[in-house]
């Protein structure tokens, strides 16, 4: 009994200094935001021995050449419009492909599982030729409507539908339901936690999009947050640690904020769709 108490013990401790070797970053980068430029470039010790907030002042200062506020609506819109669009399309084309009489259904099934193994940056030249000639470049459509196509959101909703039992909806069918409500009623609540898991990972890809928007986004009001910011540490920032750091945190916090609200659905959207 005793062994096994120690045992655990052993475990914990190896777990909390693996865990902490994977958060420093994480910590150095946080407390370097809080550091002068002199103790920043000198101190080799993680907590600051000064605590200062000059750092975000001077981040949201300049509104001129690093207008954040901007850069975050930009954020929020794209990402949100992005997010939304592809859920839509995927969970309408999946159902159709699960339960409607599809004509060639295998040949585009088979196209779907052929689609996922073409690596994305191919498709950005086509992409971009495409928004040029219809002067949508430096604005934020380049980045929302590509989002409509999610190959593997519609793979993973429609695995799920083929092994989902068809008796709620066929109930539903003789009272009177027709498709989009069967599909909004029952099936929606039924895939709830393998949309947010999707949705969250949409939202990910969005948010930490950086070369697809560096070819279409030339204008500094127009910038995502992870361009603006990447451009504002490689720029005259790049010789001031304290500010480079806070930039950073305060492209990590969104996520960080909406990860704790949707972990309990992604949790749940994993064992759903079968992702070990």
């Amino acid at each position: 009994m005793q062994s096994k108490k120690l045992k655990t013990v052993v475990l914990v401790m190896v777990a909390c200094i693996i865990a902490y070797l994977f958060l420093l970053p994480l910590f150095f980068m946080i407390f370097t935001s809080f550091k002068g430029l002199s103790e920043a470039m000198t101190s080799s010790t993680l907590i600051p021995q000064e605590w200062t907030l000059k750092n975000y002042k001077d981040l949201f200062a300049n509104t001129a050449s690093s207008p954040i506020g901007r850069w975050f609506i930009n954020t929020i819109i794209v990402t949100f419009a992005g997010t939304i669009l592809r859920i839509t399309t995927s969970t309408l084309a999946a159902y159709a492909l699960a339960r409607l009489e599809v004509p060639f259904k295998s040949l585009i099934i088979i196209g779907l599982i052929w689609a996922m193994a073409i690596p994305e940056i191919v498709t950005f030249f086509p992409l971009f030729y495409i928004f040029k000639e219809i002067e949508m470049i430096n604005s934020l459509w380049p980045l929302i409507l590509p989002s409509g196509s999610g190959v593997m959101v519609i793979y993973l909703i429609y695995n799920f539908l083929k092994s989902f039992p068809k008796a709620l909806e066929e109930a539903a069918y003789l009272d009177g339901a027709s498709t989009l409500q069967i599909l909004w009623h029952i099936v929606i609540p039924s895939i709830k936690p393998i949309l947010f898991t999707q949705g969250f990972i949409t939202f990910l890809a969005l948010y930490n999009n950086y070369l697809w928007p560096s070819l279409v986004i030339n204008r500094t009001e127009m910038r995502t947050l992870t361009l603006g910011v990447a451009a504002l540490v490689l720029g005259e920032n790049y010789n001031n640690p304290g500010l480079m750091m806070a930039a950073t945190v305060m492209t990590v916090l969104p996520v960080l904020i909406c990860f704790i609200f949707v972990n309990n659905y992604i949790v749940k959207g994993f064992t759903h769709s079968g992702i070990k």
